[in-house]
């Protein structure tokens, strides 16, 4: 649409968005039918324990994970091709 401003703030909301259904999805899909079972395996990103900073007063506690498959790529591929598009 012309005339539009699209923010990148936007842009990720609809890629966090894309991801979490494209997981839903595939996870729906992946449970009901059998033939499909790979679109349920996820693959784990991060570290596995997280990194902690005591500073006597202070504790910091940080880490990240991301449990990724194929149908949160499709998600999060979808969801740049509708930000691009509209």
């Amino acid at each position: 649409m012309k005339g539009t401003v699209k923010s990148a703030a936007f842009l990720w909301f609809l890629i966090l968005l894309g991801a979490v259904a494209g997981s839903l999805i595939g996870d729906a899909i992946g449970s009901r039918i059998s033939i499909l079972q790979f679109l349920k395996d996820s693959y784990e990103i991060g570290a596995k324990t997280p990194l902690v900073l005591n500073l006597k007063i202070l504790t910091l506690t940080v880490g990240i994970n991301f449990n990724i498959n194929i149908m949160t790529i499709i998600g999060v591929i979808m969801a740049i091709i509708l930000y691009r598009r509209y």
